[in-house]
């Protein structure tokens, strides 16, 4: 069964403000992840909806800031095409998901024109931020991956986000970022394994060419890292090459969580930051 790996405002954890330690070693992560340091990933974000069950702005999904004024996250996690900007907040600069800080307005959101579901691809959606974030404390963006860059299986990749730590277990509090180390699957083995995996036998490609696998058993994204970043260090740099998207499951043997392929989209990304007031 196809599961997109958004947290549904309903079913969030509850908006807890809390800075409590949680012990350095614990493995309390994303799927098989670990405490992220303050700082470490300045790019990761919170995508917030009112939730009147908690008369609070609840995460659903994470992003990334790809500009001072813009984050790149899922389109599945943005509600309909024509979205009111007014509906989003962003919560940025802090590995504590409800630590306090401010959060930011969204002026504007677009959603990629060719996304249908997250299946089919082209699952990415930008939303401008009503201000700049630039010389904010532990905020910075991240440099988009292009056409030249080209990710192996032997890349240095992590997965950050707040998501669930178990098919059926949300993060605990204090609801601290994690992050997670995972190997990049090519395309054509990732579409064999889905295959392999998929109830109906389904005839043609599965994972698409603006998709991009990556994850091992144990080692995953999942529900509510949604829209949140996939990471590889090249030359001594951080870029941004997926966008959590879907998956069977998390964490499953020989079940790689999929992404929309950044590299993909980096010119109509790049279009709408320039073409954005």
């Amino acid at each position: 069964m196809l599961s997109l790996r958004l947290l549904w405002a309903g079913f969030s954890a509850a908006p807890v403000s809390s800075s409590a330690p949680v012990p350095e070693g614990e493995r309390v992560g994303i799927i098989g992840g670990d405490n992220a340091p303050q700082g470490k990933w300045p790019w990761q974000v919170s995508l917030r909806v009112y939730t009147y069950h908690w008369a609070s702005w609840v995460h659903i999904c994470g992003g990334s800031l790809v500009h001072p004024r813009w984050v790149l996250t899922a389109a599945h996690c943005i509600s309909r095409k024509e979205a009111d900007p007014s509906a989003y907040r962003i919560h940025a600069g802090d590995v504590y998901l409800y630590g306090g800080r401010t959060l930011l307005n969204v002026s504007r959101v677009i959603v990629h024109p060719n996304y249908i579901s997250p299946g089919l691809g082209a699952d990415i959606a930008l939303l401008q931020l009503s201000d700049s974030v630039e010389g904010t404390a532990n905020v910075k963006p991240v440099r988009l991956s292009s056409a030249q860059l080209e990710v192996i299986p032997e890349d240095q990749c992590w997965v950050t986000g707040w998501g669930s730590i178990g098919m059926h277990e949300p993060l605990p509090p204090p609801y601290r970022l994690q992050q997670v180390a995972v190997q990049v699957v090519e395309n054509g083995v990732c579409d064999q394994l889905y295959h392999n995996a998929s109830e109906h036998h389904q005839l043609g490609k599965i994972i698409q060419d603006d998709m991009l696998c990556a994850g091992t058993e144990g080692r995953d994204s999942c529900y509510g890292d949604s829209g949140g970043p996939l990471v590889c260090k090249l030359k001594r740099i951080w870029y941004l090459v997926g966008v959590v998207s879907w998956g069977y499951g998390c964490g499953l043997r020989n079940i790689p969580g999929v992404y929309a392929r950044v590299q993909t989209y980096e010119p109509w990304i790049t279009r709408q930051i320039q073409s954005g007031p």
